[in-house]
Formats: structure tokens, C-alpha cells, sequence
């Protein structure tokens, strides 16, 4: 990690000296020691942080080597190691190749000949205890699933060593295991189409901090020098130990230290934290700033609010990969226009929103009605919101096939909230009706 800061340490040399190495190249512990004049336990712990952020990966007889870090959401496709945990499977050979991907898979429940033409290299036959298909399989490239429980011979176990191409088996029936896996590549998609820190964050651990014995003056340089108005305080094992910002400093001295006027335990996120979540943050928290910390809540990165906003804005232009809960619900609907221009939303209720007596559940009901507060917010303001407090009365049970409409009413309009009603209604019956506050997300 690249830190600005008078008193950089060891560990945060060691960091940026690693951060800088070739893609492929072998480190070592001792090597790394020598090198940069440090203990062999500094060195062993920046690895260590080096491997957790991506930059280094450690490999079984091979050693530690400095990887390309790729952004999370590369790839979409499947390893054959990670069909393994999927399908609860066993390794019946071709071990050496669990890391290789798999483009698609092909289910043998035909004729062999009829079978090979949708095998090629890269894919996966899932099949029965056929060891004819199981072996050509192999040879054109492919790893194999068996299913059912069964086995295959040694020659083919040797086979698929001898090629690093795996092959499995799974107690499970040939229509479970696809199912097991459509599950997951279907999960994958909805996990890409969501952001996270660490897609904005990237390999851009470049940050600007401050120690507590650090000067009033010190903060005002590093301000001019990066045009920014906080920074973070780390202590010597370089973790967050608060946040300072030009109000802190107004009225001091400049030659005075700044270990009395910073924030303390200030709010953090990770890597994994969603884009959303953060944004929620930084509005509800009025926070500009956050810092990005790792499980010991040592300093990696540090986002902006303006970061995050312009993040969550390219969203809607991205296709839509996958499609969770609350797109599966909202699908039926569409956005339409009064005469005078209003937006509303009108759909069908489908089987999968009822309960077991036939009516709506409650919490599709409320699912609907503020997914369309938030999209009629959206429509009046242009731009995202985040919901702060709601109250919702139910007036009438709806059911199967009936077509709803919802009609969003606004209160009071403010810069930072909006206030709205919204009702569900079935023809000119009222069946629910939704009390609302809003706060907006892109507000200066």
C-alpha cells in the first residue's frame, strides 16, 4: 500500500515493494527480509496482508508468487474444484486440474456418437455409470460428473491423471447435480451484478494518513497537497485509530499535535461491503469519507462518497445478470401515466406472491409497495433513495390473477427527504396503502 505519510513504516515499505514486483514473481519470506533490511516476521506479516488483498497467492509446491490482481467480477464460469463442493462430490482423478474452468456442461442421456458433439475441451459431461462415455469424455478435452454414486475403472482414473482433467462422482441423480449447478452459476450472476468496495477500489491502494502525534500544520499540508478535508489516523501497526477533518482543526495551534482533536473508533468498511450499504452509511452518518480496512482493521484503501455515487450510477446501464427476490416479484409490473402525467405502476399477482391460503403475504405486499415508492422518488428527483422509516396498513386480502395498481402521492418534497404515500389498489378498492420517508443518496 502506497501511504502518504512523513513517518511511513517497514510494513508499508514492504507492501508497496511487493505492490511493484512483476506478475510471476516468486517471493520469499527470507529473501524479502534481506532485501529491504527487515526481520523475517515483518516480512512474513506484509505476505500475509499482501495475500489477503489479492496481490500474492500461495501455491502448493510452488511457493508465494505476485499475481495480477482481477476485479471480482471477471469471471462468471465455474471451477471443476468448486462443482466438487457444489455436488458434494469425491475426486475420483485428474486432481491437478480442479483449478481449470469450465465453459458448459453436457448431460449423456443419449447415444455415444450423439453425445460427443456437444463435448468439447473445457466442458463437463454429467453421465451414469458409462464407463465408454466417461473415458471419450477425457480424450475430447472434458472432465466428468458421475452421477448416482457410481465409480469408474482405473484405466480411466489413470486417464484423467495423466491430463489433469477431473473427474468426480456424486451421490446425487444426474437431474439434482444440474440443478445443484444452474443453481450456482445462477447465484454468480446476481453476486457480479452487485457492487462492492472492492470493485471501486480496485488495485489502487494509494492512501493519504495521518499519526496521532502528527501537527495541526502537517494536516493542512497533506490537505493542500491532496485537495482533500479528512484523513485517517493510523497508529503503528497501521490501524485505523480515528478519522480528522478541517473542523477538528479550525481553532488550533498549527504546531499542535493532533492526538486530542481527531475522531475516535471511527465508522469502516471492507472490502466485501456492499456499495449500497456504504452509500446507506455515508447519508445516514453525513460522512464523506471512509476508511476501507481489513479484519484487524488495518488500513487498505479509503472511499469517497462522489466514488461510491458515481459507482452506483453506471449500475442501471449494465445488463442484467441474474435476477433476485425482489426482481422476480416486481417483473409483472410496469411503469405507466395518468392524463395529467403522474407515474403509477400496474400489474398482475402471480402464484408464486400468494400464501398458503391463496392471498398475498404480507411481505410481498410491502415489497411492492416500497419498491414502487422508491422508483416514483426516483422518477420525481432523478436520482436514488434510501427508505427511513414506513408505515403500512392492509385494508383488503388480494389474490391470484387479480391486476393491482400503485399509486404514489407525494407529501412533502425537501432536499434531503421526501415524503410520500403510496396505495395498492384493486379497481377503486383500496387493499393497502404504505406511509413513507425517504432520504436521498445524491444530496451535496
Amino acid at each position: 500500500m502506497d501511504v502518504h505519510d512523513a513517518t511511513v513504516t517497514k510494513h508499508e515499505q514492504l507492501l508497496h515493494h511487493i505492490e511493484g514486483l512483476k506478475p510471476g514473481t516468486k517471493i520469499s519470506v527470507r529473501k524479502l527480509a534481506k532485501e529491504l533490511g527487515v526481520s523475517e516476521g515483518t516480512a512474513y506479516r506484509a505476505v500475509k496482508e499482501a495475500e489477503n488483498v489479492g496481490l500474492v497467492v500461495t501455491k502448493e509446491r510452488i511457493g508465494t508468487v505476485r499475481v495480477e490482481k482481477k476485479p471480482r467480477n471477471l469471471s462468471e464460469q465455474l471451477t471443476f474444484a468448486e462443482v466438487v463442493e457444489i455436488v458434494e462430490g469425491h475426486v475420483l482423478g485428474g486432481a491437478q486440474g480442479l483449478n481449470k474452468t469450465l465453459n458448459k456442461y453436457a448431460i449423456g442421456a443419449m447415444k455415444l456418437d450423439a453425445m460427443l458433439r456437444y463435448i468439447d475441451a473445457g466442458s463437463l459431461l454429467i453421465v451414469g455409470n458409462r464407463e465408454n462415455a466417461h473415458k471419450s469424455a477425457l480424450q475430447h478435452g472434458a472432465g466428468v460428473l458421475i452421477t448416482g454414486g457410481f465409480t469408474t475403472s482405473r484405466e480411466v482414473k489413470l486417464l484423467a491423471d495423466s491430463l489433469d482433467l477431473p473427474i468426480i462422482n456424486s451421490k446425487y441423480d444426474t437431474f439434482t447435480v444440474a440443478s445443484m449447478i444452474n443453481r450456482a452459476l445462477f447465484d454468480r450472476l446476481i453476486k457480479k451484478k452487485i457492487l462492492l468496495v472492492e470493485d471501486i477500489v480496485g488495485s489502487k491502494l494509494s492512501v493519504s494518513v495521518l499519526r496521532p502525534s502528527s501537527t495541526v500544520r502537517q494536516f493542512e499540508e497533506l490537505r493542500e497537497s491532496t485537495g482533500y478535508n479528512r484523513f485517517p489516523i493510523i497508529d503503528e501497526w497501521n490501524r485505523v485509530a480515528g478519522m480528522i477533518t478541517i473542523k477538528d482543526v479550525e481553532y488550533a495551534d498549527k504546531d499542535q499535535a493532533i492526538d486530542k482533536l481527531y475522531t475516535r473508533n471511527p465508522i469502516t468498511v471492507t472490502m466485501n461491503t456492499t456499495l449500497a450499504s456504504a452509500a446507506h452509511t455515508m447519508v445516514w452518518e453525513g460522512i464523506e469519507l471512509l476508511p476501507v480496512v481489513d479484519r484487524s482493521r488495518k488500513l487498505l484503501a479509503v472511499i469517497t462518497r462522489q466514488d461510491v455515487l458515481n459507482a452506483m450510477r453506471d449500475v442501471p446501464n449494465e445488463p442484467q445478470l441474474g435476477e433476485t427476490f425482489d426482481d422476480l416479484i416486481w417483473n409483472g409490473f410496469s411503469e405507466m401515466r395518468d392524463e395529467e402525467g403522474r407515474i403509477y405502476f400496474q400489474g398482475v399477482i402471480t402464484p408464486q406472491m400468494v400464501n398458503s391460503f391463496g392471498v398475498v403475504s404480507e411481505g410481498i405486499m410491502t415489497s411492492l409497495l416500497t419498491n414502487g415508492a422508491l422508483r416514483a422518488a426516483k422518477d420525481a428527483r432523478q436520482h436514488d433513495h434510501i427508505m427511513e422509516n414506513m408505515t403500512t396498513y392492509f385494508v383488503r386480502p388480494v389474490q391470484i390473477e387479480d391486476i393491482v395498481r400503485l399509486v404514489p402521492r407525494f407529501i412533502e418534497m425537501g432536499r434531503k427527504v421526501c415524503k410520500l404515500e403510496i396505495e395498492m389498489k384493486k379497481g377503486d378498492q383500496l387493499v393497502a396503502k404504505v406511509m413513507m420517508t425517504v432520504q436521498s443518496i445524491d444530496h451535496n
